[in-house]
């Protein structure tokens, strides 16, 4: 997964707000508060609460 630093500092979860973290062995983005997980595809986070799975 290729997101640039800069980039993982200003996404925000769409649902909570909170800042996300990379998880690498799995190509998602999680989220700190309400751990909510991301999808990534092509290196494109994919932000939308609908396609978020819970962990």
């Amino acid at each position: 997964m290729k997101i640039d630093d800069w980039l993982l500092e200003i996404l925000a979860c769409p649902a909570c707000k909170a800042p996300l973290r990379a998880e690498s062995e799995s190509e998602e983005l999680a989220c700190t508060g309400c751990g909510l997980v991301y999808p990534v595809r092509d290196d494109i986070p994919v932000l939308l609460v609908d396609e978020a799975r819970k962990p």
